[in-house]
């Protein structure tokens, strides 16, 4: 951490890889993005992904996501995954998934577990077998390796260590992972996004196969698919008394770009979209919104907007702030300290919302640099 490269001051915590405090990511965005722009480019090369969603003339288009991709022949998107093969698209089909998967005991350390019905009261007899957390029973973990971001804080990108390996799980295979003591798949990543519609035939075959009995069909997403993929999402969630939870990154677009090399417009679309169709099941809550604490970055400015976004679709959506650990390329930022951690939570409540919670509590550092 040092002096800003474009202001020159030396603000608390700025990431020596950005180079920039937010301040100058937001007022003066022209100015740093393309400096910010050659570690995203970097961050990709680094791993064999394009520098920039394809747009090749005679390319194939995913229609998965927000990017659009026009992938050439003997090409790959930007999530890294989906290909041009022989002219036709590869990767992430419905009967291929590029994932690992585990059983996890429950109550686990989901993001929305302070509302869900494996790790509170909720759901209660409809879509959970106990009055409150589901001891004995266990979450199947899908762990997608795939993103259609580039967060430079991505707290999993070990996954792009070992991607395009040809390691494919069937959507039945998947399925079939669910057992009787299972009462919730958990589609993650990475982001199930670039998958989805191997997610969507997976969560089929399952609840088919359940026969009815509890089995939850939860999702933890950056929300930038396609309308009509999400749409199939929260149907699957709806019926089965799961969540769709977002990962609000930031608010300002710019340091969106800057933290995660993308926009989050389409991001917020959606989960405003998503937004109404709360009343169609209030309780277990359907909509679950998540934010990293990212020191100097993701600060008190941030949440507030985010939080006042959020009551402006429903004050009633659970927001759940999650200390952050140095990882990735910002692996020289400080955790997450307490001060920033209550000063956060604090500005959602005064912005309206109803239930605030702090994750990932057991990382909160403390506050050397305030």
């Amino acid at each position: 951490m040092g002096a800003c490269g474009h202001c020159k001051s030396s603000a608390p915590v700025i990431s020596g890889a950005i180079g920039f405090c937010a301040d100058c990511i937001r007022n003066h965005y022209s100015d740093v993005w393309p400096e910010i722009k050659r570690v995203h480019d970097e961050s990709r090369r680094r791993h064999g992904l394009p520098e920039d969603p394809p747009r090749a003339q005679d390319g194939l288009t995913c229609p998965l996501c927000f990017h659009g991709c026009a992938i050439p022949e003997g090409g790959y998107g930007y999530c890294g995954l989906r290909h041009v093969e022989n002219r036709r698209l590869k990767g992430g089909r419905p009967h291929e998934g590029d994932l690992t998967f585990y059983h996890d005991p429950l109550p686990t350390n989901c993001v929305a577990d302070f509302v869900c019905p494996g790790g509170s009261e909720t759901g209660y007899p409809e879509y959970s077998v106990a009055q409150g957390p589901e001891y004995g029973f266990k979450n199947l973990a899908v762990f997608y390796q795939a993103c259609s971001f580039n967060c430079l804080y991505c707290q999993n990108f070990h996954y792009r260590e070992s991607s395009r390996r040809g390691r494919v799980v069937s959507a039945r295979r998947l399925a079939d992972a669910v057992d009787d003591r299972t009462t919730c798949i958990c589609y993650f990543g990475g982001d199930p996004g670039p998958q989805v519609l191997h997610a969507i035939r997976t969560s089929e075959i399952a609840l088919t196969q359940a026969g009815g009995r509890v089995l939850r069909v939860c999702w933890e997403t950056n929300g930038a698919m396609r309308r009509p993929f999400l749409k199939r999402v929260a149907e699957l969630s709806l019926r089965s008394g799961g969540s769709v939870k977002f990962d609000l990154k930031a608010w300002d677009d710019r340091l969106h770009h800057a933290l995660c090399g993308v926009s989050n417009r389409d991001t917020l679309r959606n989960f405003a979209w998503l937004g109404e169709w709360l009343s169609r099941r209030p309780q277990p809550p359907l909509l679950v919104a998540s934010t990293l604490l990212v020191p100097g970055y993701v600060d008190e400015e941030e949440v507030a907007a985010i939080a006042a976004f959020i009551a402006g679709v429903n004050s009633h959506i659970p927001y759940r702030l999650l200390a952050f650990h140095p990882d990735f390329y910002l692996r020289d930022l400080p955790a997450t300290s307490r001060s920033h951690a209550k000063q956060c939570r604090d500005a959602a409540v005064r912005a309206g919302l109803t239930c605030v919670s702090m994750g990932n509590l057991h990382l909160l550092g403390q506050d050397r640099y305030c």
